[in-house]
């Protein structure tokens, strides 16, 4: 196949962002077409829920880019335009506004939509989602002190926010339907260590819970109705019960979907004219030997490297590890591989001191290692797994005098 003259890229995130900066960096001088859907130029999501919304970093931080490399490096970003259809035998988009748009190359990077509360009062004011800049501002405003907010999930989002509000001065109680926060990712044993932190951080945790309503008085939200029928005070309701891929453009397209957009580990769909990354990329994975799709800020920020080489007929895999990290409190963390709950789990350290390394293994070797305020240690844990060590071969780095 021809190197292409032009490439649209679908989703103005970090994924697409990255996009088109390694096309660049890879040498293409071709046509590139960016589409995104908000006002807002390309950005990072974690300082969303991480820095920004616990205001200690600026806005400016989060962007991909500087405003002018966009116009510097001759790429058509098109803002607030959202692309409404796909002809894969014409090799056109169609926009909201109209336009069809010829592609020799498609890469889509239409990212997620956080799942909505459907019962009574889920779409009051005050029940707010976390996925934008915008969400983020907002939360921003309503976590302040003497505010009641309810985190309706215990997952990364739901602790994230949580902590956050905590530490504006919120009163904060999360819900979760689990008998413990993380339960899916990390098992018991260390979701016991999330659930401490947060309960000593003054955060009222009801596990086993359901929500059955939302109360308010039509300008507001004033309360979360249990499946008890008991209402906990609420002026601000979090949501954060997980996100969907956003393939109803694949899908419309015809092209193969199952839990995101199934690609090979080159990122190329079922079209090979049309590639995926970043949260919709249901990507073969080399050394997992899976196929796997990871809603992380680490695929959207390398999977560009390859499937820029790909977009221009180079040979390119995608075989990193999955990573993401999280910040609560005083407590940082990184995990990196990929563990089911049902793994055994070794520790290595002081768990309840929270500074621990803790090893997943799967017939005796290492499948994903979690570090727990102790550092510089990522790059050892993902080398046991690639060498499938088993957890005996990790040792905690001496103590900094």
């Amino acid at each position: 196949m021809s190197e292409p003259r032009t490439v649209a890229v679908v989703g103005a995130g970090l994924a697409g962002a990255k996009t088109v900066e390694a096309l660049r960096a890879e040498g293409f001088d071709g046509r590139i077409v960016l589409f995104g859907e908000e006002s807002h130029r390309p950005y990072e999501r974690p300082p969303l829920s991480k820095g920004y919304l616990q205001g200690n970093d600026e806005l400016e931080t989060v962007f991909v880019h500087p405003e002018g490399w966009y116009a510097e490096h001759d790429v058509d970003l098109r803002l607030g335009v959202p692309v409404t259809g796909l002809d894969r035998h014409a090799r056109e988009l169609m926009t909201r506004d109209g336009d069809a748009v010829h592609y020799d190359r498609l890469v889509l990077a239409t990212g997620a939509t956080p799942r909505r509360l459907r019962l009574p009062g889920g779409d009051l004011p005050g029940v707010r989602y976390l996925r934008s800049v915008d969400d983020s501002d907002a939360l921003r405003a309503a976590f302040r002190p003497g505010a009641n907010v309810v985190v309706v999930g215990a997952g990364w989002i739901g602790l994230e926010t949580a902590a956050a509000a905590r530490g504006a001065g919120a009163t904060v109680t999360v819900l979760e339907s689990a008998e413990l926060p993380l339960l899916r990712v990390l098992g018991p044993r260390m979701a016991q260590v999330f659930a401490g932190l947060h309960r000593e951080n003054g955060v009222d945790l009801r596990f086993g819970v359901g929500v059955a309503a939302i109360h308010g008085d039509g300008s507001a939200v004033t309360g979360v109705e249990l499946d008890d029928g008991s209402v906990i005070e609420a002026d601000t309701v979090v949501v954060g019960v997980g996100v969907t891929p956003n393939v109803d453009l694949a899908q419309m397209a015809g092209l193969d979907v199952d839990n995101g957009v199934l690609v090979n580990a080159s990122l190329r769909t079922s079209d090979p004219h049309v590639f995926a990354v970043g949260d919709i990329a249901n990507a073969e994975h080399p050394v997992l030997g899976r196929r796997i799709r990871v809603e992380h800020w680490a695929n959207a920020l390398h999977q560009p490297e390859v499937v820029a080489k790909s977009v221009l007929g180079r040979e390119a895999v995608y075989d990193r590890l999955p990573y993401f990290f999280t910040d609560q409190y005083d407590l940082g963390m990184e995990y990196v591989g990929y563990a089911s709950a049902d793994d055994d789990v070794e520790v290595r350290g002081d768990l309840d001191g929270r500074e621990f390394v803790a090893l997943w293994t799967r017939e005796g070797k290492v499948v994903a290692g979690m570090n727990v305020n102790v550092w510089d240690v990522t790059d050892r844990i993902r080398d046991l797994i690639l060498a499938g060590q088993p957890a005996d071969a990790f040792e905690l780095p001496a103590p900094s005098a």
